[in-house]
């Protein structure tokens, strides 16, 4: 690698700078999990410092788990471990750890009313009577998520931090306040981490983080959430199950048949009963629009088979 002096103007301790160097480059993978890092020698010479400062920057990257070291061996970037999340399950993060085996811890840091909620959860919830929840969810101790949530306050009447300490929200909504998430639209974006979140997750200021937000509703298509969802890059996995749609065609009559008088018909002959026997209700008005769906169809079906007379076998291709 090519000579990287460190700033001696930096007010950042040498060790430090020469950590946040190594840092990048294993978490961008220029670096690649499993690869070895440079010897302490060749580090000396790439950043201009003592073999010291590169042991310290070293044991920094260990203790944070970026690298491993084993005693006779050259440290190696350590591979992380990811964690994989359906983003088209309205089921949250909790409720999906939990079905494969794995603690999510949740910290909550704050829950207050609020009458000042962004656009996207105002516009979703239709109310500016609102409860704000910041959350911050781990797994063995190494954050994985920062997440954001707007509740309208009439909704959840009670609802207390302590509830939803290492608890899932969705399921405190159903069992508490009978409100049974059910739809939602998810959208993901790539975001860099603001100065608050990076602290609260343990990376650098403008890391790269997947930011998962958006709203849920209930089985009455009543709003139930807004959220936004800060998440580690280098540690979740966003997974998006893809099918193969299929095509559906849908046969409608025009709305102009509906008014359109119904073709003249030939007297059918009596049937035999009953005297007194009167027509079905509504019966002359299905067979109208049996009638008139019927031409319709003729009238496409032959359309269709103009087109295709057109692409005979003289016709260009």
């Amino acid at each position: 690698m090519a000579p990287m002096p460190v700033d001696r103007t930096d007010p950042r301790p040498l060790h430090a700078q020469v950590a946040g160097v190594l840092r990048a480059e294993i978490r961008d993978r220029s670096i690649a999990p499993g690869d070895t890092l440079p010897s302490e020698a060749a580090l000396r010479e790439r950043f201009g410092v003592s073999r010291s400062v590169v042991r310290q920057a070293l044991a920094t990257l260990e203790d944070e788990g970026s690298v491993r070291r084993t005693r006779g061996r050259a440290p190696v970037a350590a591979v992380p471990t990811e964690h994989h999340r359906l983003v088209q399950r309205v089921t949250g993060l909790f409720d999906q750890f939990s079905s494969e085996g794995l603690s999510l811890s949740t910290a909550v840091l704050s829950l207050e009313p609020s009458l000042s909620g962004g656009p996207a959860a105002v516009g979703h919830l239709g109310t500016r009577d609102l409860l704000r929840l910041e959350r911050v969810r781990s797994v063995g101790g190494d954050p994985l998520s920062y997440v954001r949530t707007w509740l309208p306050a009439e909704r959840f009447p009670g609802l207390e931090a302590a509830m939803l300490r290492d608890a899932s929200l969705h399921r405190l909504m159903e069992e508490r306040f009978g409100a049974v998430p059910t739809s939602g639209r998810r959208q993901i974006r790539a975001v860099p981490a603001d100065p608050r979140i990076a602290l609260e997750l343990g990376v650098a200021a403008e890391a790269p983080l997947l930011l998962l937000e958006g709203g849920t509703f209930d089985r009455d298509g009543t709003p139930l959430e807004w959220f936004e969802s800060w998440h580690r890059s280098d540690r979740v996995v966003f997974d998006i199950e893809a099918e193969g749609a299929s095509e559906q065609v849908r046969i409608a009559p025009d709305p102009s048949l509906l008014d359109r008088p119904a073709p003249e018909r030939p007297a059918a002959e009596p049937v035999p009963g009953p005297a007194d026997a009167a027509p079905a209700p509504g019966l002359d008005r299905a067979v109208e629009l049996a009638d008139g769906l019927r031409a319709e169809l003729a009238r496409l079906r032959d359309g269709l088979t103009g087109g295709d007379a057109e692409q005979g076998p003289g016709a260009a291709r």
